[in-house]
C-alpha cells in the first residue's frame, strides 16, 4: 500500500485522509439524491466532487514553476560540518505557499534533510541553509531534491523531484605535528649530501633570500624583528635551501587488503606527514596505487579523501627513498635504500607486535595509543 501511495504522489497526486472522508460523504449524498430525487442533495454532492477535483489539480500546478538551485559545497575536514545551501525560486507571478522540501543526502552522511516553507513571493527566491556533520572522509555525490505540497485545500498531496547535483568532499584529518623523524631523516642512508629544509630552518642564522609576512605555523626564531617593527606586522626570513633537489615521497599501500579502521588511520598519517613536510618547505609528493604520484595541497587532499583499500595499481611503486605506509610487514624487505616505513598492523595482531627485520628504520603504530604522539617518536 505504501508503494502505491508513493507512486501516486510522485506521478500524480495521492489523497489525504480528509479527501477520503469527503469522497465517501459525496458518494453517500449522491446515492441518497438518486433514491429521493432531491435536488439539494445533488448540489451538495456535486459541490464536494468539484472541491475534490480542484484539490487534485492545483497541487501539481503549484510545483511546476519552481526551480531549485544548489550553491557549491565547500570542502571540509572530517569532524567539521558541511554547509548545504539551496535556492528555491518562484518563476510565476503568483505566490507559492505551504511547501515541503527534502534534500536526499546519502544515508551514510545523514538522513534526508527537510524544511517547510510558508510562502515564496512572486518572482522571489527562498534560500535554505542546513548543516550535515562530516563524520568520515570521502567524496559524496547526490542529485535529488524533492518538493511536496497540498496547497491550497490540503485534500491531495503532490511530490515532484528535481535533479540538483551535489558533491561534498570531506578531507581526512591532518594532525599538527611539531616534529617528525620519519620526514627529518628520510634519505640519510642514501646520500650524506641530503639536507632537509626542516633541519636547515632549525638554524637561527643563514643566507636570507627574502622577507614575507608571517603565516600561521612559522617558527618564531625566523621573525625579522627590526623589519617587523617598521611595518607594524611580523616579517619572516626565508632562507636559502640546500636540499640538493631530493623529493620526499609519501607512499600509501592502497593496493593491499586493510582493516577499515586501520586504513583510516593510515590515511590520516599520510595526510599529516605530507603537510608536515610541506610546512618544512620540502618538495613532497603523494603516491597511491590508483593515482600514482600527485602533488599540490588540494589535489593531495582530494586524493586522500577518495582513496580506498585494494585499489587497482596504476604503476610500480617509486624506486627511490620514500615513506611507506602499509599493513603488510613482508613489503618492508623490498623498500629502496634510505626509505622509512610506518607499519599499521591489524587490530587483531597489534598487541605485542615486534619490530620486523628491515634494513631501514620505521615505526609500528599501536591502535590503542594516540597517532599524533606516535608519529613524533624517534625511529627504531
Amino acid at each position: 500500500m505504501k508503494k502505491i501511495t508513493e507512486w501516486l504522489e510522485t506521478r500524480w497526486v495521492t489523497p489525504a485522509y480528509s479527501a477520503g472522508v469527503l469522497g465517501g460523504i459525496a458518494l453517500c449524498l449522491f446515492g441518497a439524491a438518486t433514491n429521493t430525487m432531491a435536488g439539494w442533495l445533488y448540489v451538495i454532492s456535486g459541490t464536494i466532487f468539484a472541491l475534490l477535483g480542484i484539490g487534485a489539480i492545483l497541487p501539481a500546478r503549484s510545483l511546476r514553476q519552481l526551480k531549485v538551485r544548489r550553491l557549491p559545497i565547500n570542502p571540509v575536514s572530517a569532524g567539521d560540518e558541511i554547509t548545504i545551501e539551496l535556492e528555491i525560486e518562484n518563476l510565476s507571478n503568483n505566490p507559492k505557499t505551504l511547501l515541503q522540501v527534502w534534500d536526499i543526502v546519502p544515508f551514510v552522511l545523514s538522513p534526508p534533510k527537510q524544511t517547510a516553507i510558508e510562502a515564496i513571493p512572486p518572482q522571489g527566491v527562498h534560500r535554505w541553509i542546513d548543516y550535515v556533520s562530516a563524520k568520515q572522509r570521502g567524496i559524496y555525490r547526490w542529485h535529488e531534491v524533492q518538493l511536496r505540497t497540498g496547497t491550497p485545500l490540503g485534500l491531495f498531496w503532490c511530490r515532484r523531484s528535481q535533479e540538483v547535483p551535489a558533491k561534498a568532499v570531506i578531507y581526512p584529518q591532518v594532525l599538527p605535528l611539531s616534529n617528525c623523524p620519519l620526514v627529518d631523516t628520510i634519505g640519510q642512508d642514501d646520500s650524506i649530501k641530503f639536507q632537509s629544509d626542516r633541519r636547515y630552518q632549525a638554524a637561527n642564522e643563514g643566507v636570507t633570500r627574502s622577507l614575507r609576512p608571517y603565516r600561521y605555523g612559522d617558527p618564531m626564531r625566523l621573525i625579522h624583528w627590526r623589519t617587523s617593527a617598521r611595518f607594524d606586522e611580523f616579517q619572516v626570513r626565508e632562507l636559502e635551501t640546500i636540499t640538493g633537489g631530493q623529493e620526499v615521497i609519501i607512499a600509501l599501500d592502497s593496493a593491499s587488503r586493510w582493516d577499515s579502521e586501520t586504513f583510516e588511520q593510515a590515511v590520516i598519517a599520510a595526510a599529516s606527514l605530507y603537510f608536515y613536510a610541506s610546512r618544512c618547505q620540502l618538495e613532497v609528493k603523494l603516491w597511491t596505487a590508483k593515482t600514482g604520484l600527485v602533488h599540490g595541497n588540494r589535489v593531495v587532499l582530494e586524493t586522500l579523501a577518495a582513496v580506498k583499500c585494494e585499489e587497482p595499481t596504476s604503476g610500480d611503486r617509486p624506486n627511490f627513498s620514500l615513506i611507506w605506509l602499509t599493513q603488510t610487514a613482508s613489503s618492508l624487505d623490498s623498500l629502496p635504500l634510505g626509505s622509512r616505513w610506518v607499519l599499521l598492523p591489524s587490530l587483531s595482531t597489534s598487541e605485542n607486535q615486534p619490530f620486523p627485520m628491515s634494513r631501514s628504520l620505521g615505526l609500528i603504530i599501536n591502535s590503542e595509543q594516540p597517532l599524533q604522539e606516535q608519529l613524533q617518536r624517534p625511529l627504531r
